[in-house]
């Protein structure tokens, strides 16, 4: 696993896609033309729409070039072959908290997908970090900010 190569769901990679495709139809559209108004205008050295929309636009490459970059190093989770019984992206974790005894349920993704208030947690968090590679029945301790949490893996599934 190169430490280039970003691990995305299916579903991840299609809404990078379609962002980039926005970004660089409708979203370039729309500024070329904010700049070509403000050009209008006259006086560019003191012309603040003008400048708005110059960083609009420098802001717009940007991200379309960090999303380029990042759909280069894509890889798509669904296709690897990764080892069922093991945690990885895109493996969906029950796991029991032994101190309060609640079970939870993560989703493992990748740090563009991470959205906590949908249980889906990023591999590179601290939770995630320590989850990976592990497997059912492991009792796992986490270091997190607040102290130590410790967490038994009842199932993983796809």
């Amino acid at each position: 696993m190169g430490m280039n190569e970003i691990y995305l769901t299916q579903l991840g990679y299609e809404k990078l896609t379609e962002e980039l495709d926005y970004l660089k139809t409708v979203k370039r559209r729309e500024i070329s033309q904010q700049i070509a108004k403000a050009r209008a205008m006259g006086d560019l050295s003191e012309n603040a729409e003008y400048d708005a929309a110059k960083e609009a636009q420098a802001h717009t490459e940007k991200k379309i070039q960090e999303l380029e970059d990042k759909l280069s190093r894509a890889r798509i989770i669904e296709h690897e072959n990764i080892s069922a019984d093991k945690i990885y992206v895109g493996a969906k974790v029950r796991f029991l908290d032994k101190d309060t005894q609640e079970e939870s349920e993560y989703l493992m993704v990748s740090p563009p997908e991470a959205d906590y208030t949908q249980n889906k947690i990023s591999i590179e968090s601290p939770i995630g970090r320590a989850l990976m590679g592990h497997k059912e029945g492991d009792i796992v301790e986490i270091k997190v900010p607040a102290g130590l949490l410790t967490y038994q893996i009842i199932h993983i599934s796809r």
